[in-house]
């Protein structure tokens, strides 16, 4: 199959007639489309359609134990796809108001027009509406719920550019919508919602760009655990090994537990190049590179996540050792990646 990439104009004026009418029709005939999101890019196909859903998981190789994520052409589309209940509205209504569209995924009971290979046979699915204009205009245009996981191979780094998307997918599907870089660079957070007195309570079952800080005006949140999260099967990414370069890589909680190996090429994922943190100083790196130059900016560093987890996995060394981030904000999700990427001892 020839992999075609559409880069559509968009200065000074946006002009994506091409690359939404052409997205629209493939995805009409049953095809796959890799589209980008606000958050990385996405494998789209027509959720509702179980023989292209199942498109997705062959060309990713990804276990049909994995749900994927449905985006919705409008918020008031909800209905479409899931049951609400009635004792979550208000409060479901409040979040999806202020956070939709936008980087947040919420698992809901499904309805039966939902195909199971779509959820994992799950009683659940996982929604969203993305606020990238592209993505929009599509799903608006196709008027059907998108099913849209990363457009990568299963567990490898999820890509934020469509050149990564095709340095993974070249060859096994017919589209790529080339929109530049994304804007969040990491994946959208996914939460549920269960009823409490006073307050609901709100899971993140797997950390993003929404952050615990955002979402505690809503309810009482709380976050699951490494050993339960490894368990979980009822959203998408909460695999115990996900986002992993080729490379071997490795996360020192501090710069006293890694012992270079004189004979091996390490390059290291840095947070901000500072040597005061403790890890410039530590071998002769082959490369450095840094999530958030001299600043610790974590929304910065979440932009170049992906990008440069994948240019130093380009580089053919032996590891990739990573620093740690701040545990706050989206550095929560950060971590949460690493974590998921790096070997397991």
């Amino acid at each position: 199959m020839e992999t075609r990439v559409i880069t559509p104009e968009f200065v000074p004026h946006p002009d994506t007639k091409e690359a939404v009418s052409e997205s629209i029709r493939l995805l009409q005939a049953g095809e796959v489309v890799a589209l980008p999101t606000e958050t990385v890019y996405g494998l789209a196909a027509d959720a509702l359609n179980p023989a292209a859903v199942a498109k997705i998981f062959e060309a990713k190789e990804r276990p049909t134990f994995d749900p994927l994520i449905v985006h919705l052409p409008h918020k008031k589309d909800l209905a479409m796809v899931a049951d609400v209940p009635p004792d979550i509205n208000a409060v479901l209504q409040k979040i999806t108001d202020r956070f939709w569209p936008g980087p947040l995924t919420i698992i809901l009971p499904k309805k039966d027009i939902v195909p199971d290979l779509v959820t994992a046979g799950l009683p659940t699915v996982a929604v969203r509406v993305s606020a990238n204009s592209l993505f929009k205009k599509v799903a608006q245009g196709l008027g059907r719920p998108i099913a849209a996981p990363s457009a990568n191979r299963f567990g490898s780094i999820s890509p934020t550019s469509a050149a990564a998307v095709q340095a993974e997918l070249d060859g096994r599907i017919p589209l790529i919508i080339d929109a530049g870089a994304t804007m969040h660079g990491l994946e959208s957070t996914i939460i549920k919602i269960e009823p409490g007195s006073p307050k609901a309570t709100i899971t993140i079952l797997r950390p993003g760009p929404v952050t615990a800080e955002d979402l505690k005006l809503y309810g009482k949140v709380k976050t699951l655990t490494r050993s339960v999260v490894d368990e979980a099967t009822e959203a998408p990414g909460q695999l115990a090994s996900h986002y992993a370069p080729k490379t071997p890589l490795r996360l020192f909680e501090s710069p006293s537990d890694f012992i270079p190996d004189p004979a091996k090429r390490y390059a290291l994922m840095s947070y901000r190049g500072e040597a005061k943190d403790g890890y410039i100083n530590l071998t002769d790196w082959v490369e450095v590179m840094m999530l958030s130059p001299g600043k610790g900016k974590l929304p910065e560093a979440a932009v170049r996540f992906f990008y440069i987890l994948r240019a130093l996995d380009n580089l053919g060394v032996d590891e990739i050792i990573a620093e740690p981030l701040a545990e706050h904000g989206v550095g929560v999700a950060m971590m949460d990646r690493l974590r998921r990427a790096a070997v397991k001892f």
